[in-house]
This record gives C-alpha cells, sequence and structure tokens, in this order.
C-alpha cells in the first residue's frame, strides 16, 4: 500500500512540478550541489531533463544518482556548456553561488519573453531564488515549486510579486491567449505603481477577472460596474483583450497613444477552410492574410483552422497549419452537412457531401470546443459566424480556396486539462505533503470549501482562481471542476484529511463517469492527504492500532437504515469505529442511536475519544467512555473513535493492542 502512495507522489511532481518547464537542465557542480540536485533529477522520469555536472564529480554522481541516463558530465568551460544549450531549453536550475550564475548567463540574456527561466538553489537548500524571466519564462513559479518540494523559502524579487498584484504579462496565459505588441514594461510598471490601468475586453473569458491579487490592483473594467467610470482621464496605461488589429480604435485607444497600451489575443476565430485538390500552401496563406486583413482581424486569435476530413492529406493545407503552428481539425461530412449556413452550395454538397465545408467546419468547431458537453444543440450556430465563405484564387497559380470565420464566445485554451484531487490533511501545512502543496500552488484553479481554502491560504499564489463555495455544495464543486478541466485549465479540489475517503475524489469521479469520460481528458491525479481519522488517532495515542472502520452518520447521501446496519456489524464485529459527522444542530439523534447499538456489544467502560479541529488552533481533545460519550460536546467539526474489547487508557493516552506481546 505504501508504495502505491509513493508512486502517486512522484507521479505527481512528475506532472505537475517540472512538465511545463520541460525540456529542463540541472547543474551542479560541488557535491553538496549534487546532493541538492538529486531528488529533483530523480523525479523528471519521462521529461525531458539533463543533470549537468562536471567530470571530477563522475565517481560520486554514480554513486549518488540512480538515473544515470539522465547524466551529462563537461569538461572545460561550463560557460561554453550553458551558451550551447541556452536556446533549446525551458529553464535552467542552478545550484551554485548567484553571482557565479550571473557570470555565467549575462552574454546570453536577450528579453525576458525569450530567456529561458533561471533558478538558482543555494547549497544548503534553504533557498530557492528566481534569478531570470519570473514571469514569461516561468522561474518565479518554478521557484516556488521547487521550494515546496525542498521544504525551502522561494525568494521572488519581482515588484508585482511582491505586492502581490497581477502580472500584466501572465494573465492570459492560462487560458491559452496569444501575447501582442504593446510596451509591457510600461503597463506593468503602472501597476506595480497602482496607477490607473483600464482594461478593454471584447473576447475571451472574463475569469481571469477573479483571480487573487486583481482586487488589489487599479483596473479600470470599462463599462463594467466594478471600473471606475467612463471617464478615463490619468489612465496610465491599457490592457486590450481582443481578436482585432492594433490598428483599429478599441473603444478611445487609438494608435495614437499605442506606447500605453498592450494586446492580448484570446483564440477565438476558427477558420474554416475548403480547396481543390492541390492548392498550394501559397493561395491558402494569400487568402486567411487577405481576409484577415480586411477585417482588421489577428491570426494570433486563431484557435485552429477547420475543415473536412477528407482534406486530413491536404498537402497546401498541412504546410499552412505547421508554418502558422496551427492545430488542423476535421470532421466527417455527415456531421457538416447538418449544420446550418447562411451560404450552402449543390455543387460542393455533389463533390464532397455536404453542401458546406468551410462554413460549415468553423461554425461546428466554434460550438463544439467553446461551450460545455450537452448544450451545444441550444447554441444557434448563425450567432457564431463572423465572416461569410469567400472564395480566392491567385493569378497563375493552381487551385482555389474558400474560407470563412466563426467567433466563439469561449476562447480556445489549445492544451488538455488537469484535475488534482488533493487531500490537504488535517489544517496545518505542515501535516500536508509537498506533492499536495505542490498540486495546489501550481493549480491555474483551486476550488474547495471555504473553510478548507483558508486554511491552506499561505501556498496560494497570486494569479490563481479560487473558488469557495459552501459546505453542502459538493456537487456543485465537482460540476465546476470538471467544466473547468475539460475546458483546459488545471484544476486543484480540495478536501480536509484525504480527499479519497468522505472527500470530494469520489463525487468528482463518478461524475466523469456519469460524463462518459474517457480516462484520459481532462487528466485526473490523486494527492492523498493524512485522514481525519488518523490525525485524530495521533492525538490520542494508538486507538488504530488494530482492524477498524469508519462509518459517517450523516444520511444526506445514505439511508439511515443502511448505517444502522452498518454500525451493528462493526459493534458486533469488535472493530475500532470511526464516527465520521457525528452530530450537527438539526440532526443529533443518530450519534444516540449510535451509542445504544454500541453499548449492546460493548461494556460501558470502553474508551472513546472526542477530536474536534485535530491539529488546528481550536483544537479540543476529550477522552471518555462510551457510557459518558453523549453527556461530551460533539458537532460537524468532532470526530469519535470507540475502542474495541480491547482497548485501554493510560493516562492521557488511549491504546489498542496489536497483540505483538503475545510473540516470542
Amino acid at each position: 500500500m505504501m508504495e502505491n502512495v509513493s508512486e502517486s507522489i512522484i507521479q505527481g511532481k512528475i506532472n505537475l512540478l517540472l512538465s511545463e518547464f520541460s525540456p529542463l537542465t540541472l547543474i551542479a557542480t560541488t557535491p553538496t550541489g549534487l546532493k541538492q540536485l538529486q531528488n529533483i533529477i530523480e523525479s523528471t522520469e519521462d521529461i525531458s531533463s539533463t543533470l549537468l555536472v562536471s567530470e571530477s564529480l563522475k565517481k560520486i554522481t554514480k554513486e549518488t544518482i540512480k538515473r544515470t541516463q539522465e547524466v551529462q558530465f563537461y569538461t572545460g568551460s561550463l560557460k561554453d556548456h550553458i551558451a550551447s544549450l541556452w536556446s533549446t531549453q525551458s529553464a535552467f536550475v542552478f545550484c551554485l553561488a548567484t553571482g557565479a550564475v550571473i557570470r555565467l548567463i549575462a552574454p546570453l540574456l536577450k528579453h525576458k519573453s525569450i530567456d529561458p527561466a533561471v533558478v538558482v538553489i543555494d547549497e544548503t537548500g534553504k533557498y530557492v531564488i528566481s534569478l531570470c524571466s519570473g514571469h514569461q519564462g516561468g522561474a518565479d513559479k518554478l521557484a516556488q515549486l521547487i521550494a515546496l518540494q525542498m521544504n525551502a523559502t522561494s525568494i521572488l524579487t519581482g515588484a508585482s510579486t511582491s505586492l502581490e498584484l497581477p502580472a500584466v504579462d501572465m494573465l492570459g496565459i492560462p487560458f491559452g491567449w496569444g501575447r501582442g505588441k504593446g510596451d509591457w514594461t510600461a503597463v506593468s510598471a503602472a501597476v506595480a505603481k497602482n496607477e490607473p490601468v483600464q482594461v478593454i475586453q471584447d473576447a475571451g473569458s472574463k475569469l481571469w477577472r477573479t483571480a487573487r491579487g486583481i482586487e488589489k490592483s487599479s483596473f479600470c473594467f470599462k463599462g463594467n460596474s466594478q471600473g471606475n467610470s467612463e471617464d478615463t482621464d490619468g489612465v496610465k496605461g491599457r490592457i486590450c483583450i481582443t481578436y482585432k488589429s492594433p490598428l483599429e480604435t478599441h473603444h478611445g485607444a487609438s494608435l495614437h497613444d499605442s506606447h500605453k497600451l498592450v494586446y492580448w489575443y484570446p483564440r477565438v476565430l476558427w477558420v474554416g477552410i475548403g480547396c481543390e485538390r492541390g492548392t498550394s500552401i501559397d493561395v491558402i496563406s494569400a487568402a486567411v492574410e487577405k481576409i484577415f486583413t480586411e477585417n482588421q482581424l489577428v491570426m494570433d486569435a486563431i484557435a485552429s483552422i477547420t475543415t473536412i476530413d477528407i482534406k486530413s492529406d491536404e498537402v497546401g493545407l498541412l504546410e499552412f497549419c505547421k508554418q502558422r503552428n496551427l492545430p488542423l481539425k476535421t470532421f466527417p461530412g455527415d456531421i457538416l452537412k447538418q449544420v446550418k449556413v447562411p451560404n450552402p452550395s449543390n455543387v460542393v454538397a455533389k463533390e464532397v457531401g455536404t453542401p458546406s465545408v468551410a462554413e460549415a467546419s468553423a461554425l461546428y468547431a466554434s460550438t463544439l470546443y467553446s461551450v460545455p458537453e450537452g448544450t451545444q444543440e441550444s447554441i444557434n450556430l448563425d450567432n457564431n459566424l463572423l465572416i461569410p465563405k469567400q472564395i480566392f484564387r491567385l493569378p497563375e497559380q493552381p487551385g482555389a480556396v474558400t474560407v470563412a470565420i466563426a467567433l466563439s464566445e469561449k476562447e480556445y485554451i489549445g492544451k488538455p486539462g488537469k484535475i488534482s484531487l488533493v487531500g490537504t490533511g488535517p489544517g496545518q501545512l505542515q501535516q500536508m505533503t509537498p506533492a499536495a502543496q505542490i498540486a495546489v500552488s501550481s493549480a491555474d484553479v483551486v476550488i474547495g470549501y471555504g473553510l478548507y481554502v483558508e486554511l491552506i491560504s499561505s501556498i496560494l499564489r497570486t494569479g490563481q482562481i479560487i473558488e469557495a463555495l459552501p459546505i453542502t455544495q459538493e456537487r456543485q464543486r465537482a460540476h465546476r471542476a470538471i467544466e473547468l478541466g475539460t475546458w483546459g485549465l488545471n484544476v486543484a479540489v480540495i478536501s480536509s484529511g484525504d480527499c479519497g475517503i468522505y472527500g470530494m475524489a469520489g463525487l468528482v469521479l463518478e461524475e466523469l463517469q456519469n460524463n462518459n469520460w474517457d480516462g484520459k481528458t481532462p487528466q485526473v491525479q490523486i494527492f492523498p492527504g493524512i485522514s481525519a481519522l488518523q490525525a485524530a488517532a495521533s492525538r490520542v495515542g494508538t486507538p488504530l492500532m488494530h482492524d477498524f472502520c469508519a462509518i459517517s452518520l450523516s444520511d444526506l447521501l445514505t439511508p439511515w437504515e443502511v448505517i444502522q446496519k452498518r454500525l451493528q456489524a462493526a459493534a458486533v464485529a469488535d472493530f475500532v469505529t470511526a464516527l465520521y459527522n457525528p452530530k450537527s444542530q438539526t440532526r443529533i439523534r443518530q450519534l444516540t442511536i449510535a451509542v445504544n447499538i454500541f453499548l449492546q456489544h460493548r461494556k460501558p467502560e470502553t474508551p472513546v475519544a472526542v477530536i474536534r479541529s485535530a491539529y488546528r488552533e481550536d483544537e479540543q481533545v476529550t477522552l471518555t467512555t462510551l457510557g459518558k460519550l453523549l453527556e461530551t460536546p460533539v458537532d460537524m467539526l468532532s470526530l469519535v473513535l470507540i475502542g474495541n474489547q480491547s482497548t485501554r487508557t493510560h493516562g492521557e493516552w488511549m491504546i489498542t493492542p496489536r497483540g505483538y506481546l503475545g510473540f516470542e
């Protein structure tokens, strides 16, 4: 059992700590540095990572590192080796003096938008420093996650980070937005100075506006009750979130004050393409560029190219998608012919079996990938068509291409989502596993009951979306997590204790199963936590040293008749029994019935422990007996441990013998 838990934790580190920073190079020049990086390199299976070590450390490296296939030894100048890797790596992690690292990388630095993340770990393992490309390269995030894994302190020096303000150049990253032109430094500086920055958004989700840190910013949301007013006098910067060309005026933000502007482009444009067989990339490129230019649209806002499935091998189309780094979505003609379009063609229908390819595929994709599953039929596809089909040819070039563009209300993120089901333990961060902390800290969205969110607030990051729902809305939490994870976000659903014991993990998996989940998308990972019964038991001794069971007295999800049968069976079988949800303000008789059932099979002197809010500031521990249990205050934050016939107390400790003393 312990091996499975260990594998789960390691897998969590692999996928949530380092996957977005692949390929990754770690550098050690001393035996101490090698030891600090050992756990990181051994947690990167299936990820492109390399440990770069001096040839002088070859012997100790082979003795220390298990996965030596990930190790490369260098001779000569380390600076030359770093230079040869610089343009190919997403991140570098040095266990080296900060000054030495600065001298190594200084000649290589070009711009924060293209430089890899650079993180420095001191040789004592106490500090993890985000040195270079903190925001756009992700060094801040990488430093925080490594620090959690090492139980170290992360050092982040960016202005917005230290002030817990949103990073302008990171707002759209979780949603797959394209970062456009503008003076990012000036607008970022305005945010850091808490100067008014106007937000003009005509595309994409507004969920980012609920992220941590936004409430501290001086953002003015034009035309929104959160904004200051329509009067923009004194505005020091503007953030335009759009699919339109910067050459177009955006509500008063024109080319004349472009020095104040930055642009984000949500991927909301679905470009449907139909073409004659053999149409070249030149014709396709010219057609798309012409339509985008004439209609003042931005190529970075393209979600995907769409077409009919028989065009999946069209060379010119494939080359165009590869050149522009765009996905290609294809659909069978039987599906496309069901899509109502404004410009059907009998000629096209005769040729490929559907009266429309460009318009139909763009419209269908704009709905399929941007609205919750099962609601597509209720969407009026006609409202999505932005540019009706246009036919394009080039003189003296063979072939012809038809282009149409659909606009979706919700952007296409373009990456598979994740749902991390996280057990946070009893409440103190020290009782929460490093892997669970990493899963929460790396998530785009954290969902949970408000009290549990508050207990882990110190590991939440600025920029994360936090959705705290009431304790009775477990199903709503599960639905929300699945919706966001299916969309493409990285979602952490937290439960106190262990998420798989009366937690959210089971409910989320059940709902995924009901949605015909394929088991892969969204990806699901479970991060175990110290369960409430383990935490409670540790405060009173060893009551769970022999066979035990757990029973919830809440009849909201389980019929009371079933709960009574389980209580009877546990009492008869002499299990040590943990009672969850023993009593609430309106549900008081269940605990009385449970005690009476156990008194039929156990002595009134049977030791019982009542532990309320284990490991939290208001913790209360009471040792009593089965006969006196009903005299003890008990509520929904309490867990009751009923001993078996062998359980006894010794001072303030509760002991259930395992039986070892009976063996020689």
